[in-house]
């Protein structure tokens, strides 16, 4: 006992004072019959049986209640129970609840009992109030199916109305397990039935909400397998951990579910919460929500214009199986929601099985991402002067209602182009093996046509004449004039004819500076199988003969003698610049040795005007190789005349003008003439005729 508590001097003043009474009082009787519980408790029967029930000199009513009521002070003190949960100065006042002295017939626990405890209606007793949640079919039951003694009018010696009962289900129900379980009922079963199961602690692992909530225990724990409710059951094992996919078969793609359980740092085979939460009741929650980042990991980042989209309008809620509804596209596959606007041009050819986006950007349609590289794929790759033009230059739309055509457009020149050489060309490629881009490609790249690479474009074999010496040095509208305006081709590159008139050899853009006299019929046709100006020129230049020049031939005066080694400058001088008609070597003076040497003789051998050289000059710059005296002069020469020198007849003499000639005619021709007679009529000068 312990001296020092209020509680204790409290309680022996009362004692005091209440002996005192009962001193004093010693005749007054007691308040009233005891109920028939104490009632019938010998000790407390009498007078002298009060200090039992209302304390000593050294006890309280509460501790004397106490003494007989072991187990509910155990409970005030653990604070367990009805009375544990009133809390210790309320429960310690006993007779706040319990009345007493009011005869045999006094329940001392009734309706006020209970409503002094915080219950007011008994029947609706919460039983959390006792530590243990009733619900289900406990609550169908009346009290006194559990509470033995509830309804008792008189409690049998040491029986209990409400308490003595333990919580194990077992104290009420038959274990049909015969003990295989070593847990509680409860860990498995509801209150709700014995076939409607749950398991306590499930959260742990998996809360039983949502769509586990009504599965059958047996549908994840078959009996005899690892995770069978027998092996659950023992408690010195672990529950074995299982992954959402050893259940269910996951029908997303191994890179999504892989993705989605790394962003919130769990494994694949456990990453299906990340999306779909036990209380859901469906796969495809209306609350499920996928976000753009775990959108990307399916393949198909959600970037502008898709951002904008709603789910269903890809995703059509019509489709009930998953892969039907989510079929997994990349994010080039445009076509599985995008009509072809181009109505299957491109399902056959250099694109075929390709999507949208080999040609259009992710973005947008239009404008298109077909590059020039993208191009090269195609019959027709891109460059020169094709850079320049619109895609709709070479590729056309009918009407309004037809798509553009693109695959089938030709690839050839001859598809966009009009041949500009009005089918010149067309029976010289005819034999020949065909070129990729048609028959213009022989000769033209895509620079534009109006340069030719002189490595495609051989003249003479396209046309005929072939371009060597001088004419490859020329530009090519030296023969092909531009035009002032382009034809109907949009060619301005002139034809040969329409500047300088049909073709008619050399003559046609040359002229003849030798007017016709090569040509007249006594002339060659044809010299070495070559004819026109051939015959004797080549391409080279006018002044090259590779063959000679037959000058007899030609001109009928032939080259001999000295007359073989004078450069043909020496006749034909070269003028300073081209004259009227082409010419850049002059005429020659004529035929007449007179024509181009000047007349030694001065006229002496003159005949009508004439001096011919050659009557008695092999060649004019020859000596008398070919005069005879005799058959040439009127005076034959004689034996004595034939010893002596010309110049012994033929001596020199000077004219007025200061020239000095050599006399041969006339001569004397008589004896005395020239022996013994005056030779003063060697002075007269002999007249020119």
């Amino acid at each position: 006992m312990n001296l020092k508590s209020p509680k204790v001097w409290i309680a022996f003043f009362s004692l005091v004072a209440v002996s005192f009474l009962a001193v004093v009082d010693l005749e007054r009787k007691s308040p009233g019959p005891l109920t028939s519980v104490h009632g019938r408790e010998e000790d407390l029967a009498g007078s002298s049986g009060c200090s039992a029930c209302h304390g000593g000199w050294f006890t309280t009513m509460t501790e004397a209640c106490l003494d007989c009521h072991a187990r509910i002070g155990e409970q005030i003190e653990a604070g367990d129970g009805l009375h544990g949960a009133l809390g210790k100065d309320k429960a310690s006042t006993c007779a706040l609840c319990h009345g007493e002295h009011h005869g045999e017939s006094f329940a001392i626990v009734n309706r006020a009992s209970f409503a002094r405890a915080g219950v007011p209606d008994p029947d609706a007793f919460d039983h959390l109030l006792v530590g243990w949640r009733m619900d289900g079919k406990h609550l169908d039951q009346d009290c006194s199916k559990c509470h033995e003694h509830a309804e008792a009018p008189v409690l049998p010696k040491d029986a209990q109305r409400f308490g003595g009962l333990d919580q194990d289900c077992a104290t009420c129900h038959e274990d049909v397990h015969k003990g295989a379980f070593q847990v509680a009922c409860a860990s498995c079963h509801g209150q709700s039935g014995w076939k409607t199961l749950h398991s306590e602690g499930h959260e742990r692992y998996l809360p039983l909400v949502g769509g586990h909530a009504a599965l059958d225990c047996r549908a994840c724990h078959a009996a005899e397998s690892v995770h069978s409710l027998e092996a659950l059951a023992k408690s010195d094992l672990e529950p074995v951990v299982r992954t959402c996919e050893q259940c269910h078969a996951s029908p997303h793609q191994p890179a999504f579910a892989t993705g989605a359980a790394a962003m919130v740092g769990m494994e694949r085979e456990q990453g299906c919460v990340t999306c779909h939460a036990a209380e859901h009741t469906s796969f495809r929650e209306k609350g499920l929500v996928v976000t753009p980042e775990q959108h990307a990991l399916a393949g198909y980042p959600l970037v502008a214009p898709h951002d904008a989209v709603e789910c269903a309008k890809c995703h059509d809620p019509q489709f009930a199986e998953f892969g039907a509804r989510y079929p997994g596209r990349g994010a080039e596959q445009c076509s599985a929601c995008h009509e072809d606007v181009h109505e299957g041009q491109f399902a056959t050819g250099a694109f075929a099985g390709r999507e949208c986006t080999a040609c259009h950007d992710r973005l947008h349609f239009e404008p298109h991402a077909f590059t020039v590289e993208t191009h090269a794929r195609t019959a027709l790759p891109l460059d020169g002067k094709h850079l320049e033009l619109k895609c709709e230059d070479c590729h056309a739309k009918e009407n309004e209602e037809t798509p553009r055509t693109f695959h089938g457009t030709g690839s050839t020149c001859e598809t966009c182009h009009a041949d500009a050489h009005a089918g010149f060309f067309a029976a010289r490629t005819e034999p020949l093996p065909d070129v990729v881009h048609g028959d213009c490609a022989r000769c033209h790249d895509t620079q534009g046509f109006a340069q030719v690479p002189e490595s495609r474009f051989d003249h003479g074999r396209w046309t005929g004449f072939p371009i060597e010496g001088a004419h490859a040095q020329g530009e090519c509208t030296l023969c092909h004039y531009p035009r002032k305006e382009p034809d109907e081709a949009k060619r301005t590159f002139g034809r040969v004819e329409e500047h300088f008139g049909a073709m008619k050899g050399c003559v046609t853009c040359h002229q003849d500076v030798h007017q016709g006299r090569f040509d007249a019929p006594s002339m060659p046709r044809e010299v070495a199988g070559r004819t026109d100006c051939a015959r004797c020129h080549v391409e080279s230049s006018f002044r090259a003969f590779p063959d000679g020049f037959d000058h007899a031939a030609w001109t009928g005066y032939p080259l001999v003698g000295d007359h073989a080694d004078v450069s043909c400058s020496g006749c034909h001088a070269q003028l300073p610049r081209a004259d009227s008609i082409g010419r850049t070597w002059g005429r020659a003076r004529g035929t007449a040795c007179s024509d181009c040497h000047v007349d030694v003789h001065e006229g002496q051998f003159a005949v009508a005007g004439r001096t011919d050289c050659a009557r008695c000059h092999a060649s004019a710059v020859e000596s008398f190789s070919t005069f005879s005296h005799d058959r040439d002069s009127r005076f034959p020469l004689g034996e004595q005349h034939r010893a002596l020198d010309c110049s012994a007849c033929h001596k020199p003499f000077t004219l007025p003008n200061g020239d000095e000639v050599v006399r041969y005619k006339p001569l004397p021709i008589e004896c005395a003439e020239c022996h013994g007679v005056s030779e003063d009529v060697l002075l007269r000068r002999p007249r020119r005729r």
